[in-house]
C-alpha cells in the first residue's frame, strides 16, 4: 500500500482524493503489508464463494476510512447491498467471519450462525446486563473548518499529467505501440461523413 502522513495531503500538487490521478510511487513508495495465499479451490463453492460478502467497513481497530468520497458511498452502500443479499447476519457466515474475531453485533434473527442468543438482551443500554459499547474502538473524531454549499472544484489538477508519464515515461514502444493499436482499432468504424 502507499502511505501519505496526513498533514501532506492539503499541499499536495493534486487532490488525493480525486480518483482519477494515481500517486506516484516515487513520492509515496509501495510498502508490503501482507500477503494473500491463494493455496486452494472452495470444497463447498456456495459457502466459500458465492457468500462471499466483500465492504469496505471490515477494518482492523487502528485502521479507519479515509474522506475519499467514492469510499465514503461504499462504506454506506456495501453493508447495505450485502445485508439484502445474504440477510441481517451476513458478517456471522463463516466465510465472512474471521475465526480469531467473532462479530458480536447483536444482531438478531436473519439466518442463524450465532445461536440467535437465547432470550439475552441485545441493547444498550440495558439494566439487566445488555451488551456494552467498547468505546476504545470508536473512530476518531475529526474537527472540519469549512464552508459547505454547492461551488466548482478548486483544487489546480492537471488532467492531463499522469496520462502523459504513463505514455511517455512508464511504457516502452511496444505498450504504445498496442495502446494506439487499440484505440485506432476499436475507432476505425466510425464514419467521417458528420
Amino acid at each position: 500500500m502507499q502511505i501519505m502522513p496526513e498533514r501532506e495531503a492539503p499541499g499536495y500538487r493534486f487532490d488525493v482524493f480525486d480518483i482519477t490521478k494515481v500517486w506516484p510511487q516515487a513520492d509515496y513508495p509501495l510498502i508490503p503489508v501482507g500477503k494473500m495465499v491463494l493455496n486452494r479451490n472452495p470444497d463447498n463453492y456456495h459457502a466459500e464463494t458465492e457468500q462471499v460478502a466483500y465492504a469496505p467497513t471490515n477494518l482492523v481497530p487502528g485502521i479507519e476510512p479515509s474522506n475519499d468520497k467514492m469510499l465514503q458511498g461504499r462504506i454506506f452502500s456495501y453493508p447495505d447491498t450485502q445485508r439484502h443479499r445474504l440477510g441481517g447476519n451476513w458478517d456471522q457466515i463463516p466465510i465472512n467471519c474471521p475465526y480469531r474475531a467473532r462479530v458480536e453485533h447483536h444482531q438478531r434473527d436473519g439466518v442463524v450462525f450465532n445461536g440467535n442468543k437465547g432470550s439475552q438482551h441485545n441493547y444498550e443500554p440495558s439494566s439487566l446486563g445488555g451488551p456494552t459499547e467498547d468505546k476504545s474502538y470508536a473512530w476518531h473524531q475529526q474537527t472540519i473548518n469549512a464552508k459547505v454549499g454547492r461551488y466548482p472544484h478548486e483544487h489546480p489538477n492537471d488532467n492531463y499529467e499522469q496520462p502523459r508519464v504513463l505514455f511517455r515515461k512508464v511504457f516502452n514502444q511496444a505498450q504504445r505501440d498496442h495502446l494506439i493499436g487499440n484505440l485506432v482499432g476499436a475507432m476505425g468504424p466510425v464514419r467521417r461523413d458528420v
